[in-house]
């Protein structure tokens, strides 16, 4: 077998579909499917099902694809490894971060990123902070932004602490609470609630301080993400809890202080094994922008 082959195999796997795979490889479609056929007389298995309506893993090729990934990201760590030694940055870089980013100007330090080493490829995703550090630890992330309670740390990879700051409530500029200096948490225990999902970190900041102030509160409206949360809002549906930072920048809502609000702090994870070239040009960058110290420089 090949590296090209298990391309193709990967390919086949992510879009269900043998035409669409040949598309994204640039291949003829039956190129991609005799070398597909090729692997799988060589394995002495077949890999996919294939019907008339639709293409499917079969046990063998669930087996298969994991050790195929690694073969792919092995090669291509060891050709971005020489290419460094070479003194030229490349490969792949890919960053998660969640959407409530304040600590780091993330687009900035992209561009600037992409300035200085044009021949990486560069992904963002918007990833909750605990299926984030999963992903770090697991190589599916070079480097993650999280936004979690003091007393959060992550297991199994490396971190630093990169800000330090409480939520306010956000509301309605028609609200009662729009006319307030401040309020404490009491005040607003009986307001409707929008928040995000039960058991995500970025819930459980404003459900430990309830919990810690002796409160209970309603969240009617479950949300995924922050453009909808502030809609609902803007509608009167109910009031947030977001960091300060953040809040600010919402146009057409009012920020509350909320005197012993929740707490969260933005953390900065990377793998504990030795990054890529790419990876490690990442956290250097990030060291020199912000002055940190714990970042790994190759």
């Amino acid at each position: 077998m090949d590296l090209q082959q298990m391309r193709y195999v990967l390919a086949v796997a992510e879009t269900a579909n043998f035409t669409r795979a040949a598309e994204r490889c640039h291949v003829v479609q039956s190129a991609l499917s005799h070398q597909v056929a090729r692997l799988e007389q060589e394995l002495g298995a077949q890999l996919f099902e294939r019907t008339s309506r639709r293409v499917r893993l079969t046990a063998a090729g669930e087996a298969f694809l994991p050790a195929a990934r690694q073969a792919l990201e092995a090669a291509e760590r060891a050709r971005a490894e020489v290419a460094a030694a070479t003194g030229e940055i490349r490969g792949r870089l890919a960053v998660g971060s969640i959407p409530t980013l304040t600590a780091v100007d993330l687009p900035a330090v992209l561009q600037d990123y992409r300035r200085r080493y044009p021949r990486v490829r560069i992904s963002l995703r918007a990833v909750s902070s605990e299926r984030m550090v999963e992903q770090v630890r697991d190589g599916g992330l070079d480097a993650g932004f999280l936004g979690v309670p003091p007393g959060f740390r992550p297991q199994g990879v490396r971190d630093r602490a990169l800000a330090h700051g409480r939520h306010v409530a956000v509301v309605g500029p028609d609200h009662p609470l729009a006319r307030e200096r401040e309020v404490d948490l009491r005040r607003i225990a009986d307001e409707t609630f929008v928040d995000f999902a039960e058991g995500s970190a970025a819930r459980a900041q404003s459900d430990e301080a309830f919990a810690a102030a002796g409160l209970r509160r309603e969240v009617a409206f479950e949300v995924s993400g922050v453009e909808l949360m502030s809609r609902m809002v803007r509608h009167g549906l109910g009031i947030a809890l977001l960091p300060a930072a953040f809040a600010a920048d919402l146009h057409g809502l009012r920020s509350v202080p909320v005197t012993d609000g929740p707490e969260r702090v933005e953390r900065l994870i990377w793998s504990r094994f030795t990054p890529s070239p790419a990876a490690s040009a990442f956290l250097a960058l990030l060291d020199g922008r912000d002055g940190g110290g714990s970042a790994p420089r190759r």
